[in-house]
């Protein structure tokens, strides 16, 4: 899968639509980010088919009510809560860098209309939010939101087994297993250590995985301990920077055949054959 990222004019002129019309070509699913500069709506017309949807909730709930419900009306059948952003980061190069570059940046992160420029919050009432940081999201907040939309409702930032037993009591669909690529904590466990543990506790509900994905082979590992779905984020990226839609395109496909070949170094010849016995931890 493609995982949300946000700003994606910043690395190519085509953006997001750029990356969905590669994930068509390569029938990838994407998850398009709250702060994307493209709107849901655009990017589910250049897909062709339906598109996740990740959501901030942002500190008013009438706003992450009024996205989930657009995101809902475009024809997204997943909103995918973000919870691990509980303050701002501390971006030292950011800060650094930013008083010597007088280009015009006003749709990157950090200014003080950073969302009214993003397309999803068009004609929605900010009511003084300026940005993604949500300090104020409970249980109470998922299961409010959980009775608002119909789609299906996901929860991505989830790094324990007690959050993991906790979305299933909550009748959340699934989880994402996400430090959220290491942007906002630097410290916390690498998904791929505490999948083994999240997949336990989930009690069959479908658990997902990012974050630091960048090998073939490192998908075939989170695959074979039981995560139904990987998401890709940087790598992505890259390709989108250099190349545009080709370079999307590019990269998912020496993701696919770097993951067809892992799969056959270990002997298994689908995916239904991959085993957690498959990866030896040392």
């Amino acid at each position: 899968m493609i995982a949300p990222a946000g700003s994606n004019r910043a690395f190519h002129p085509d953006a997001e639509v750029a990356v969905a019309k590669a994930a068509k070509t390569g029938n990838h699913l994407q998850i398009l980010s709250t702060v994307a500069t493209t709107s849901i709506e655009d990017a589910i017309a250049a897909r062709g088919a339906p598109v996740w949807f990740q959501l901030y909730t942002t500190q008013r709930w009438e706003v992450g009510e009024a996205l989930a419900k657009r995101a809902e009306r475009a024809g997204a059948p997943v909103i995918a809560v973000t919870l691990d952003v509980r303050s701002s980061a501390k971006w030292e190069t950011f800060v650094r860098l930013r008083r010597t570059d007088t280009r015009e940046c006003g749709s990157c992160h950090g200014l003080n209309d950073y969302l009214s420029r993003k397309p999803n919050f068009a004609d929605i009432n900010l009511g003084g939010v300026g940005g993604t940081a949500v300090t104020n999201i409970t249980w109470d907040t998922i299961k409010r939101l959980r009775d608002t939309v119909k789609t299906k409702l996901v929860l991505k930032g989830i790094l324990t087994s007690e959050d993991t037993k906790l979305a299933a009591e909550a009748g959340i669909d699934a989880v994402i297993v996400s430090n959220h690529g290491g942007r906002v904590e630097d410290g916390v466990s690498a998904t791929i250590e505490v999948l083994p543990e999240i997949i336990a506790a989930a009690g069959g509900m479908p658990v997902l995985i990012d974050s630091g994905f960048r090998r073939g082979s490192d998908i075939v590992k989170a695959l074979a301990i039981g995560a139904k779905a990987v998401c890709i984020g940087r790598p992505y990226l890259w390709g989108l920077g250099a190349f545009g839609q080709p370079g999307v395109e590019r990269v998912l496909t020496i993701l696919r055949a770097e993951t067809r070949a892992a799969m056959a170094q270990i002997g298994a010849p689908s995916l239904k054959d991959l085993k957690p016995e498959m990866v030896k931890r040392v």
